[in-house]
């Protein structure tokens, strides 16, 4: 066996050796990942599964109309369209905020600059209890934004903002209800 022969098998070698170790660092890596669908049948903690926690949640009364959006919404979505639940064992107390901003002003035949679009943001803030217990078993915070329009007209840029702020609810119940999803997943890991 000459030189270079020898240095191009041990090179091999240790290719082997840094690829073997690679495909079991992978490997750890994989094992260690736990994949599961959110609205799955399995149990999250004593029995109970996903859609059926999420059913059990109640939402504590708001005071503005695009909180009520947002409540109604999570309602819906939490009972599959059933209302809500007749025992819960969760509470949801929510907090909604709104701003509302002009996004672009142009000038449209006349020499004051005029809005012609705006953007609603709704941000919600949110506690989970324990119904029974009163324990906080998560807080989180989510904001959407939606755009809208707005025409010349007083009541149909009026309507425009109302139609953003019922697509910002709607969103953001969206966004609220896989928050606390999450959330009671994670609770459930850590009771059991």
């Amino acid at each position: 066996m000459s030189l270079p022969d020898r240095e191009k098998t041990e090179l091999s070698r240790l290719l082997r050796r840094i690829a073997l170790a690679g495909l079991v660092g992978s490997l750890a890596l994989v094992s260690a990942c736990t994949v599961r669908p959110l609205y799955s049948s399995a149990p999250l903690s004593t029995g109970s599964t996903a859609n059926a926690e999420m059913a059990s949640i109640a939402i504590k009364p708001v005071r503005t109309r695009y909180a009520q959006q947002v409540r109604n919404n999570l309602i819906f979505g939490f009972g599959r369209g059933a209302g809500e639940p007749a025992s819960p064992l969760y509470s949801l107390d929510l907090g909604v905020t709104e701003a509302v901003e002009s996004s672009a002003l142009v000038q449209v035949g006349t020499d004051q600059d005029e809005p012609t679009a705006g953007s609603v943001t709704l941000t919600a803030g949110y506690r989970l209890t324990d119904a029974n217990t009163g324990a906080v078993i998560a807080v989180g915070k989510r904001a959407i934004t939606s755009s809208f329009d707005k025409p010349r007209q007083e009541f149909a840029s009026y309507r425009a903002q109302i139609d953003a702020e019922n697509r910002a609810a709607r969103e953001l119940a969206e966004a609220l209800q896989l928050s606390i999803a999450q959330d009671l997943a994670r609770h459930g890991k850590a009771a059991g």
